[in-house]
């Protein structure tokens, strides 16, 4: 579903199979380090205003097409340290071979393994992001990330990273926010779909209008 054809043959099925919570993406055991490198997760004593901050992830690639949300969780929780099994939280979750439902269903699953009430889920329902929603986004993604924690992104549809690749989940697909820089004008993403691909950045306007019709779940 990438820019490759034999990676959309590939996906063909599973993305049939997805629904608004699931994802078109491959079947992937293999575990991988972001294509770029993060910077280590800054102490909180040492936390101050920044223009751009990355978290440390310990990345790994979803075990089949269908557990993107699960997958996402895991790699966002790892920027605290935590290693949580991807079976365990997709039964949470409610996870089954169409994907995980909703953002709703990972908020309470991060809140559960941060052991704090501190994540709720935020919905950009209309088609497209309006400059207020693209506002609060690039917000909550600065907060979230100064606080040492990942954002998770519920998206659809294709959008473009800065490099000019396209990423094409028309089936759904969730992705880990794990940093910025401009202040938030542009983010880094950790995607479990391809780990030749772990790791894009995107401008903050894009990622609103990819995850419009759906959510993400953030810090408060």
């Amino acid at each position: 579903m990438r820019t490759t054809i034999l990676r959309k043959t590939a996906l063909t099925i599973a993305a049939t199979a997805a629904t608004a919570g699931g994802i078109a993406g491959p079947a992937i055991t293999a575990h991988a380090a972001p294509s770029t490198p993060t910077s280590t997760t800054v102490a909180k004593a040492d936390r101050k205003p920044s223009s751009e901050r990355e978290l440390n992830v310990r990345y790994e690639a979803q075990p089949n097409f269908y557990y993107c949300g699960p997958a996402a969780a895991r790699n966002a929780l790892s920027v605290q340290g935590k290693n949580i099994d991807v079976d365990a939280m997709a039964k949470t979750m409610g996870t089954t071979e169409a994907g995980t439902n909703s953002i709703n269903d990972i908020t309470p699953v991060l809140n559960k393994e941060t052991g704090k009430n501190v994540y709720t889920s935020t919905a950009i329902s209309a088609p497209t992001a309006d400059d207020k929603q693209t506002d609060k986004l690039r917000n909550d993604i600065v907060r979230t990330v100064d606080d040492g924690r990942a954002v998770v992104a519920n998206i659809a549809g294709t959008a473009t990273d800065t490099d000019g690749t396209p990423h094409s989940f028309e089936g759904g697909h969730y992705i880990s926010i794990v940093g910025y820089r401009d202040g938030g004008h542009t983010v880094t993403i950790a995607d479990s779909a391809d780990p030749t691909q772990a790791s894009y950045r995107m401008n903050i306007d894009t990622l609103a209008d990819w995850i419009a019709t759906r959510g993400y779940s953030a810090t408060s």
